[in-house]
């Protein structure tokens, strides 16, 4: 008999079932953005399997702990306990196979990112002797396993990227199986959303994350429209464990938690204005802070002291004056990041460090005036790296018009092999093409063409002899 839940139905009402033990092998990814009802789909599926496995709970927000209620998960604050606590409370939970929730919340962000990445790395690291079946949830898993470097400083970033792709790459073998769910796809590393078997795809509104939930469900790219007009608590549904093709679902309900009210308003309070003031205003001095006067100023120095100190004062030099004819501070700007490109190892560092180097240099030439943005700084970056400016004005234009919608951490290897193309040569040269994207495993680099060309930006083409013809659609290509 399989362990199965009813996680919802179709609209026909035909029960959908999950099979909790094909989903222990094969994992689960839900995506949607906030309101589309993820929260509601996760509860779902912890209370319907609560009896039958482990659960594990990463919850930054809070909204889980009301499981400790009525299922018995024993919730842990996570800002209550040292890391080494940390580590050693994941040991006893999987020791004594206990269903708990990390609850976050009382955490900054950098703070509850690696308390959760310490925590799962001690559950993968258990004994072999304690690797029970267990689920682990991870809600706003785009937090936990950034696709880019953001705010967070680079090592926290390594370290929860090790800890969520050994969760969803290696976990299976250790009875860890992960489920993440995220508000978007395309904030949430490739390598860790990779792994999942199963999908529940639910509403989102940009195009890039529509795309990619489609291609996940195996929907063609104009179907990709329909995930857009889903209702909140309906999701399209595919994997092992659900269906082996994609249905659409609506969940069913939860016991535990708050029922949200969509589109629900309260009555304003029918206080009259002159009593709202009052109670806003009453005796508001009880509700301050008393907080410890300000020290008394310094005294005033004497009038000797004073003419002493001005007249052994150095008068400033005088401004430079401003060179009008000089370059304008937007093409300083481009001229910035083209030597931050051009230097040495520079686009094998983290974008937050290159960007940290550019503000630095942009201050010290005192440009003022609006600066790009990280997101922005990225994306020039990747373009003054790729090496294109050797090409001619209309030759440049034309791949910048391919590479229109092409994703930032993988702009600067496209635009080098379509410059390559252009200049008539069968693919960039492996160096050039491994320094280009900040790499020098032969692996990325197989793993980096194989994502190209599975997004249709380029078409490659193996000889007998060993050869590889890389040639990006759209372009003329310069040899046969």
């Amino acid at each position: 008999m399989k362990a199965e839940i009813t996680i919802g139905h179709e609209m026909s009402g035909a029960d959908v079932r999950f099979d909790i033990e094909e989903l222990l092998a094969t994992r689960l990814l839900v995506q949607g953005n906030s309101g589309s009802g993820k929260s509601h789909l996760l509860r779902r599926l912890l209370e319907e399997s609560a009896k039958m496995v482990q659960q594990v709970v990463i919850d930054p927000e809070g909204d889980f702990t009301s499981l400790a209620d009525i299922f018995g998960h024993v919730v842990i604050d996570g800002a209550a306990y040292s890391p080494p606590e940390i580590e050693a409370l994941a040991r006893r939970i999987r020791e004594h196979r206990a269903s708990v929730v990390l609850a976050l919340e009382g955490l900054e962000v950098e703070q509850q990112i690696r308390c959760a990445a310490q925590f799962i790395t001690a559950l993968f690291d258990a004994p072999r002797e304690h690797w029970y079946p267990a689920l682990v949830v991870v809600d706003e898993a785009q937090m936990f396993a950034p696709s880019v470097a953001g705010e967070i400083a680079e090592d926290t970033r390594r370290m929860t990227l090790g800890a969520m792709t050994n969760l969803m790459c290696r976990g299976r073998k250790r009875g860890l199986a992960g489920i993440v769910a995220t508000q978007r796809l395309a904030k949430l590393a490739k390598n860790v959303a990779a792994e999942a078997s199963n999908f529940l795809m639910g509403r989102t509104f940009l195009d890039i994350d529509m795309v990619r939930a489609a291609d996940l469900l195996g929907m063609e790219r104009r179907q990709a429209e329909r995930i857009r007009e889903l209702e909140r608590g309906h999701f399209l549904a595919l994997g092992p464990a659900i269906s082996r093709r994609p249905v659409a679902v609506k969940i069913g309900p939860v016991q535990s938690g708050k029922i949200a009210k969509v589109g629900g308003l309260m009555p304003l309070p029918e206080a009259a204005p002159e009593d709202m003031e009052q109670l806003l205003l009453s005796e508001l001095a009880s509700d301050v802070d008393e907080r410890p006067s300000p020290p008394p100023p310094p005294p005033a120095p004497k009038v000797e002291e004073l003419a002493q100190s001005i007249g052994s004062a150095k008068a400033e030099p005088p401004e430079a004056p401003i060179d009008l004819d000089g370059p304008s501070i937007a093409e300083q700007v481009e001229e910035t990041i083209l030597a931050i490109a051009r230097e040495d190892g520079s686009t094998f560092q983290s974008a937050s460090a290159l960007y940290q180097t550019f503000l630095l240099r942009c201050r010290s030439q005192r440009l003022i005036g609006p600066l790009p943005d990280m997101g922005e700084f990225r994306r020039r970056f990747a373009i003054a790296s790729s090496g294109i400016d050797r090409l001619t004005q209309d030759d440049r234009q034309r791949v910048m018009s391919l590479a229109a919608h092409v994703e930032d951490d993988v702009l600067a290897p496209f635009l080098a092999i379509a410059a390559a193309n252009i200049e008539g040569e069968s693919a960039p040269a492996e160096e050039e093409l491994a320094r280009v994207y900040g790499s020098s495993s032969p692996g990325r680099i197989r793993r980096l063409l194989d994502h190209l060309e599975k997004l249709g930006l380029i078409v490659i083409r193996e000889e007998f002899g060993g050869g590889r013809t890389i040639m990006v659609p759209g372009l003329e290509q310069g040899v046969n």
